[in-house]
């Protein structure tokens, strides 16, 4: 047969043809790898002298899913749903194939690349891979059998789990539920994968009788899975609230499993065309590959980022221990410094809280922390000691004295070239920045509580910052896994700014005597994880305040601080470290504090608004990273794209005209932006797609 495809190397061992996928840099499913595989398919069953047919990947993938980026130029339903039932009929295909088919799954099986390796009739993994759906979190179905496959080889309960959440699972456990049917060391998966194939041509198995479309055994009663689907409805509804992927997979689930399985697959290709067309598809598209090429930008291209080995931390609080969680887990080396011993023992304790979620559910072992701890965490009260760091980030009082203090010190005991970058969340850097040498070592690394759980690092550039030093902290935040934002020094940065600015309007609706509780709801509703209230109880609304008295000073009449919010301040009420805030947490459970009133509120166009403002005042100009720093630092429903995106699907015409009646009746805090009001003219949108 034919071995020379461009994306696939083929090999005969004996009887066996082994398709071995190589196409860089995750095996996707392009178009040439698509052709090539369905040719050597088609060769592969074609040849008297091959019996058995093995498909293996290389690297750390076995196949990918199809190119996304071709799924945001859909327009209709009609262009994707035949090319997509023709990808599922090809699976269809190898599984109704006139020669054994065995799966060796060598490394990531995700998506279009499990519905593979469920349409062969025998599947070996290697220990350790994924294995999964995950195609509900970018607003998708699987589209290729796999909410008819899944069900019928783990049944109902765990494929359900595994689609509508979209969490992979590991070889060994899908060894016990029957995804795969032998597990074994990496470099044993091709020999183990051959020895299968040679007892299907023996005789000693029978690959029609392990086809999925003939098993059935998992498939529950009628009136059992419209007890579990309505169970599972219920859950879903629940948590999915604003998608519509996990509800399609549910419906093809309940509509399918019959003994019709082409039929059945027919019906999820439709309704995953259905998503494929959505908006919501089209955003959670839009922010997976956004943040896939975040901080990727024009300045610091080809710049060779400095090797950062070990990390400096200053101040063991909440924020300094999370921080020294991730860079634990990132393998580096960690320096924590603190006043002294007392701070510095208690930082310690803290770090080990941080641990004691993944302890608790098993992904690791207390002896595993402590020997991290030994290995690569040292401890410090004296900032002479950071002569052979690499990077320092520092996390103390918000205090510009007490800073400048601390890195004029540290610019003596340090290298000429070691990165200080400060989490500061309103200061001025550049202001911090001018005691040094050289301002611009120093960049602003910006944190969000809980640091070891929130996925955004917005990474602020003062007036002099290099581009070394840029390159260098863009490397770093990727290398601790979080999306890097990159915006300029301005008055509460991005992403402070523009909280203030959406949940902005809740003081005014609040001195209107809108319900407090009814407008948290609201939030809700609208897809934030928490409203205003609860958020500045967890923040603090003292700190809350003096961020707002920053902007007030820095940014003139237009933020001037509304009375009510003196009021609350003034009250000493400040959210759940006093016990009380805008809710009284004294009690079984938090209920509104007469003492501070009801809560506020949210009204979106402020924040629409304070995006353009910021724009035009030179913080940020990228539309798709603001729209990212919302999403992963706020919690800004992800299936409404970010807040720029939400403002072109509402129509600037229509955000102008409400900022022009807000202003009217609230004033100068609700003008519109000299950018909202050209657009809205003009008809232009924040995204030009």
């Amino acid at each position: 047969m034919k071995t020379d495809y461009k994306t696939i190397k083929v090999d005969l061992k004996d009887d066996v043809a082994v398709l071995t996928i190589d196409n860089p840099p995750v095996n996707q499913m392009a178009p040439q790898m698509a052709q090539d595989f369905g040719e050597a398919i088609i060769e592969a069953f074609g040849d008297d002298q091959v019996k058995a047919i093995v498909i293996t990947g290389t690297g750390r993938n076995f196949i990918a899913g199809a190119d996304i980026t071709q799924l945001q130029k859909v327009k209709t339903r009609d262009d994707i749903f035949p090319r997509a039932l023709e990808s599922a009929r090809f699976i269809n295909s190898i599984e109704a194939g006139p020669k054994p088919v065995i799966a060796a799954i060598n490394g990531n099986c995700l998506g279009g690349g499990l519905e593979t390796a469920m349409g062969c009739h025998y599947r070996i993994a290697a220990k350790g891979v994924n294995l999964g759906q995950p195609e509900v979190q970018i607003g998708l179905i699987p589209g290729a059998g796999g909410t008819q496959r899944l069900p019928r080889l783990i049944g109902v309960p765990n494929a359900m789990e595994m689609i509508t959440v979209g969490n992979p699972i590991k070889s060994e456990k899908a060894y016990e539920r029957g995804l795969v049917d032998e597990v074994v060391d990496a470099d044993k998966l091709l020999d183990a994968a051959v020895e299968a194939a040679k007892k299907f041509i023996s005789g000693q198995m029978n690959y029609k009788a392990r086809a999925v479309c003939n098993l059935n055994y998992r498939i529950p009663s009628a009136a059992e899975k419209k007890a579990l689907m309505g169970f599972i409805k219920g859950m879903t509804a629940a948590k999915a609230k604003g998608y519509i992927a996990p509800f399609k997979a549910i419906e093809a689930v309940e509509q399918g499993l019959s003994y019709d399985m082409e039929a059945d697959i027919e019906r999820e290709v439709g309704l995953f065309a259905d998503c494929a067309v959505s908006d919501v598809a089209k955003n959670l598209i839009g922010i997976f590959l956004n943040s896939r090429s975040a901080g990727r930008l024009p300045r610091i291209k080809g710049l060779e980022p400095a090797k950062i080995k070990k990390v400096a931390m200053l101040g063991g609080g909440v924020m300094g221990c999370g921080i020294v969680n991730l860079l634990l887990k990132g393998g580096f080396e960690a320096v924590l410094w603190d006043i002294n011993d007392e701070a510095v023992e208690k930082g310690v304790a803290s770090v080990r809280k941080t641990f004691a979620y993944p302890i608790k559910k098993k992904k690791m072992k207390p002896a595993q922390l402590e020997d991290m701890l030994e290995k690569q965490l040292t401890t410090t009260t004296s900032l002479e000691d950071m002569g052979d760091v690499d990077l320092v980030i520092e996390a103390v009082l918000e205090d510009m004295t007490i800073k400048q203090d601390i890195w004029k010190k540290l610019e003596a005991a340090c290298r000429p070239d070691v990165i200080f970058g400060t989490n500061t969340s309103a200061l001025p850097i550049t202001e911090m920045a001018s005691i040094l040498k050289d301002p611009g070592r120093m960049i602003g690394l910006h944190f969000f509580n809980p640091a070891e759980r929130m996925p955004l690092l917005e990474i602020i550039c003062a007036e002099q910052t290099s581009d070394q030093t840029l390159a260098s902290s863009v490397a770093f935040g990727r290398t601790i896994k979080k999306v890097p934002i990159v915006v300029n020094d301005g008055p509460g940065f991005y992403v402070s700014r523009q909280l203030g600015g959406l949940f902005g309007g809740a003081t005014f609706l609040s001195a209107d005597g809108v319900d407090g509780q009814a407008i948290e709801e609201a939030m809700l509703d609208f897809g934030m994880p928490m409203g205003p209230a609860t958020l500045s109880d967890l923040t603090g609304i003292d700190i809350n305040y003096h961020v707002n008295k920053t902007f007030e000073k820095r940014l003139g009449e237009r933020y001037k601080v509304h009375p009510l919010t003196e009021v609350v301040y003034n009250t000493g009420c400040y959210g759940r470290k006093t016990g009380k805030g805008y809710l009284d947490y004294t009690g079984d459970k938090p209920v509104p504090n007469p003492i501070v009133g009801e809560a506020a509120a949210n009204y979106l166009a402020l924040g629409i608004n304070e995006a353009a403002l910021m724009m035009e005042g030179g913080i940020c100009d990228r539309p798709a990273d603001m729209d990212l720093a919302m999403i992963y630092g706020t919690g800004f429903p992800p299936y409404r794209g970010g807040i720029l995106r939400y403002a072109d699907k509402w129509g600037l015409r229509n955000v102008y005209d409400k900022l022009v009646a807000l202003e009217k009746s609230y004033g100068l805090r609700f003008k519109p932006a000299n950018l909202v009001k050209d657009m809205a003219k003009s008809g232009k949108t924040f995204y030009q797609d």
